[in-house]
């Protein structure tokens, strides 16, 4: 791998995928392809507001609720943000974290990331698809910002396979993009955009994008998650954060 693509120099690479004009064909075009994996670290913390606080605190709830013994699992874990954020807060004895994204330029760059780190939890990454794997053996799950991705029928489905897996008083942490009433929802959209604004991007850059994550990234009200996650087994469900129109929530089996 050349100097220019490696990992540790794309750390600094600016999100400017959707800086030029890319004509007509753009609507749901979004992929988390090569460009988008080179770019990812920039385009999440300028498009996503509270992204950070979120990967530090699912490793405060992953040395709360690991045990000894068990494995935790981040799902969709793109880079490995997450992953590295439970492998430093686990504090429960003889853990392994599991890392899985459909991606392979993301799981690519996530390897040499988790090679650098000096953490002590054994860690293993795949590349596959989320909603045919088994959990196992769990006491943490994360999915953040992930199921807003996911086929909206085959949503329940996961949540509920993620539930099997999990052992009794495991945790699932789960961000997303969230809808609200219609006067509300242009509140929280203006606010939205202005994040945007403030971190850089252009008037072009933010309805290109928009353009190109139409009807891939699906978002849900709160409700809507709260019951589903009820429904697939969870006992317990609170919103422990949220920061404009994305929120996080952590369910208990």
């Amino acid at each position: 791998m050349n100097e220019k693509s490696s990992p540790k120099n794309s750390l600094h690479c600016a999100d400017d995928i959707f800086a030029n004009s890319q004509g007509e064909k753009l609507t749901g075009s979004f992929k988390f392809d090569v460009a988008v994996a080179r770019v990812f670290p920039d385009m999440i913390k300028r498009s996503v507001p509270g992204y950070a606080e979120t990967v530090a605190m699912s490793g405060v709830i992953a040395g709360e609720y690991a045990r000894d013994n068990t494995n935790l699992y981040d799902l969709g874990c793109s880079l490995g943000a997450v992953t590295l954020a439970m492998r430093h807060g686990v504090k429960a004895e003889n853990c392994k974290i599991i890392g899985i994204d459909n991606s392979s330029a993301m799981i690519d760059q996530a390897q040499h990331y988790i090679a650098l780190d000096d953490g002590k939890v054994e860690v293993e990454l795949a590349c596959d698809d989320i909603t045919q794997i088994q959990v196992m053996n769990a006491s943490v799950v994360a999915l953040n910002y992930v199921l807003q991705f996911i086929e909206k029928g085959k949503r329940l489905d996961l949540l509920s396979s993620i539930a099997s897996g999990l052992n009794s008083g495991g945790a699932l942490i789960l961000s997303e993009k969230i809808r609200f009433e219609e006067t509300e929802q242009k509140l929280q959209d203006e606010l939205h955009l202005d994040f945007k604004r403030a971190n850089g991007y252009s008037e072009l850059e933010i309805a290109q994008k928009r353009s190109a994550i139409e009807n891939v990234l699906i978002a849900e009200t709160e409700q809507a998650h709260i019951e589903r996650l009820k429904a697939a087994g969870f006992s317990q469900v609170i919103r422990w954060y949220q920061c404009f129109n994305f929120v996080s929530f952590l369910a208990i089996k």
